[in-house]
């Protein structure tokens, strides 16, 4: 193909006159506005093939997403497309996976350590939580926050970048009177971090955002890239914008994609202000916008516009569609909750009946809670369901567990990783592990660490702690004894150190198994533990073993730490029970989670205020802006079949066995303008017919009742 990218591209045929005009923009800022449904994928792919035929080197074209499935997709469509092997040069990733790369090569600039591990959310609670304790905090007569409350307020801190108070005033008001000493936990996390070689998630950006901007290297970072395009913009926060206006304060080839009316992450310091102040903060901004929607048919789309067209503040677009349809999206007036999962489930069925699987089919819901009722009802009827949600892979305790492991084995300084290890271990409680990990660390708070030291060996690395087992182990209680030696034997085998080696020279020579078997070495150790701790050890066994599996495609252990901590897998075994043979299920889903899937019957539950809008979510105009984006991804979910729910009364207790209950009112979403955009059906309370005989003489004998009742 030529570098001018002008031969008979087909694929650039296949484009329509939107797609193609930013797939082939040249040079300085682009802002694609790309509705639901309307081939953002398709066009971001297209536009990474068009800058490598057009001759920019694929290793300096940097594609940030926000799954590393979607940057993947995306290269192997774009060399596909080219036909170039060399198209798999892109550097594709999330923010925070790019982040790991980058502060691996320029490590030093930022005063890191070349070892440094990353700690997953909580991880970082619970260091939060040491520190905690180690102040003092929360022993006094008043209560102090949580750690997971805690974490939370570092984290949006971080990434809105904005000042601590104001955080907390807003957000977290309760605790306005402890800021102070939030603050002085803060700096102790930090400074606890920085002391052990250790990162969170937030740290992640925060050290790229310094490189970026104020580090020696900020220059060199800065020119490794010719091209950056970022994916779903609108759900980026404030501290990802400041690297990227710092990555492109000379270059200004900055392509973003994104669509204003899906922003629905505020909670995770997403700003939809990033996507609406594009044009302002970039000079000479492009602006192209995708409406052809390949997804819903046309009632579907009209109903979806009319919601976002009362929004206070979008970029003006309007979705259209090929696809014809007769039937208007339904709103369906249900008496209470209990008529609501009745309805939801005949529809069900008379679509399961109509050849559409139930595969096909979604129930989306503001809050995962709101879905309860309708579980029990899908239960008795017999319709298999998976529901979107609980933990994920890395968050189960066995496999969190064996990460421990690898992570002292990689970082020695890990206290955090040495506190779960120990407390797995017969005889050993808080404090022991505490003097244990005292003792350990003891030799490297007085070992000097040069972080700009490149030729740091593999020895030295491993020989800070974990030689320690072996030529000076701390005092452990006789009961412990066993499974601690049992636990430096691994330990040392693992590092390639070994056990003779390290006793007898403090030069090893280094013979590291590969990680997939050090995971099999950590799973035998572990198996005897793992049976004394759980129910289900056979389902957790198996989970090791996938994992065990996984490592084999990585050759260092660092790396697989990191891909595993950055880009888990989105479940486990621990939560799966008894085999599910259904080949066929519905699918229940919170809307946060269904954003970027496609059913084609959707049905949305709770379409009432205090629902949809969420009355947690009306304390102000931007986060009731929000609350009406949901309700237009649920709804843009939808490809043939859209049901709405409009529950009119409410119990307010568990069940309708007790009076006590309140009338709803509909969605603010769904106002009288928007009405004619959907087809209302109500669902009557069946009515018991009277027998006109029986209801004759029933009569009669109440009148003489009522006569005689004040002549006695």
């Amino acid at each position: 193909m030529p570098k001018d990218g002008t031969s008979n591209d087909q694929w650039l045929v296949e484009l329509n006159e939107q797609q193609r005009r930013a797939v082939t923009h040249g040079d300085g800022p682009l802002l694609v506005i790309a509705g639901a449904g309307t081939g953002k994928t398709k066009t971001l792919a297209c536009r990474v093939a068009h800058l490598i035929a057009s001759g920019v080197p694929a290793e300096r074209i940097l594609l940030l997403t926000f799954t590393r499935r979607a940057a993947a997709e995306m290269i192997n469509r774009a060399r596909h497309i080219t036909d170039r092997p060399d198209a798999a040069s892109v550097w594709g990733g999330t923010f925070h996976a790019i982040a790991n790369r980058i502060l691996r090569i320029y490590h030093s600039a930022v005063g890191l350590p070349n070892d440094f591990t990353i700690m997953d959310q909580s991880d970082a609670a619970d260091l939060m939580n040491v520190l905690r304790t180690d102040l003092g905090l929360g022993k006094g007569d008043r209560r102090f926050p949580r750690k997971e409350t805690l974490i939370k307020i570092y984290s949006r801190t971080i990434a809105a970048q904005e000042g601590l108070r104001d955080v907390v005033k807003r957000f977290y008001p309760w605790c306005d009177d402890d800021t102070d000493a939030i603050a002085e936990l803060f700096e102790a996390f930090v400074e606890r971090k920085r002391k052990h070689g250790l990162l969170d998630y937030d740290d992640l950006l925060l050290f790229w955002n310094v490189l970026a901007h104020v580090s020696a290297a900020a220059d060199v970072v800065a020119d490794r890239f010719d091209h950056i395009l970022v994916d779903e913009y609108q759900d980026t926060n404030a501290l990802q914008c400041a690297i990227l206006q710092h990555l492109c304060e000379r270059n200004k080839n900055l392509c973003v994609v994104g669509d204003d009316a899906q922003s629905i992450y505020s909670f995770r310091a997403a700003t939809v202000r990033n996507i609406l102040d594009f044009p302002k903060q970039y000079a000479n901004t492009t602006v192209v916008k995708l409406e052809q929607n390949y997804r819903s048919r046309k009632p579907i789309l009209n109903a979806s516009n009319a919601v976002m067209a009362e929004a206070r503040e979008r970029y003006t677009k309007e979705l259209w569609s090929n696809l014809e349809g007769d039937q208007k999206p339904l709103l369906i007036h249900c008496v209470d909750e209990q008529g609501q999962c009745n309805e939801v489930c005949s529809r069900i069925l008379k679509h399961l009946e109509e050849g559409i699987p139930l595969m096909k089919q979604a129930v989306l819901f503001r809050t995962g809670h709101h879905s309860d009722m309708l579980e029990v009802e899908l239960a008795k009827r017999n319709i298999p369901f998976h529901k979107f949600g609980g933990l994920k892979f890395i968050e189960s305790s066995h496999i969190k567990d064996v990460l421990a492991l690898l992570r002292v084995l990689e970082n020695p300084r890990d206290e955090i990783s040495w506190f779960r290890i120990l407390l797995m271990l017969n005889g050993i409680g808080s404090a022991i592990a505490r003097n244990i990990v005292d003792a350990l660390l003891a030799e490297d708070e007085g070992t000097e660490r040069t972080v700009t030291d490149e030729m740091e060996t593999e020895s030295v690395r491993f020989s800070i702690a974990i030689k320690r087992l072996a030529e000076n182990p701390p005092s452990v209680p006789a009961g412990a004894r066993e499974g601690f030696e049992k636990l430096r034997d691994l330990l040392l085998t693992c590092s390639g150190i070994g056990q003779n080696t390290a006793e007898n020279s403090s030069e090893t020579s280094m013979n590291i198994p590969p990680i997939s078997q050090q995971i099999e070495l950590i799973r035998e150790f572990y198996e005897p533990l793992l049976e004394r701790r759980f129910d289900n050890a056979a389902m957790r066994t198996r989970d090791l073993e996938q994992l065990e599996h996984i490592a084999t495609s990585y050759r260092s252990r660092r790396s697989f730490i990191s891909d595993l901590t950055l880009d888990p897998p989105a479940s486990t075994s621990d939560l799966a029970g008894p085999p599910f043979l259904e080949e066929d299920y519905l699918i229940l889903s919170t809307i946060h989670s269904a954003k970027g899937c496609e059913w084609d019957v959707v049905h949305i539950l709770h379409c009432a205020d205090g629902m949809i809008p969420s009355d947690m979510a009306v304390g102000d105009d931007e986060g009731i802006e929000e609350e009406r984006r949901l309700l237009y991804v649920a709804m843009t979910r939808a490809k043939d079949h859209l049901y709405a729910y409009f529950p009119l009364r409410y119990y307010h207790r568990p069940n309708s066995s007790t009076d006590a209950h309140s009338y709803a009112q509909l969605s603010r979403f769904i106002s009288r303008d928007i009405l004619p955009t959907f087809e209302q059906h109500t669902i009557e309370t069946p009515q018991v017919q009277d027998d006109p005989v029986k209801t004759k003489a029933s009569i009669e004998s109440v009148d003489n009742y009522l006569k005689t009742l004040w002549r006695n």
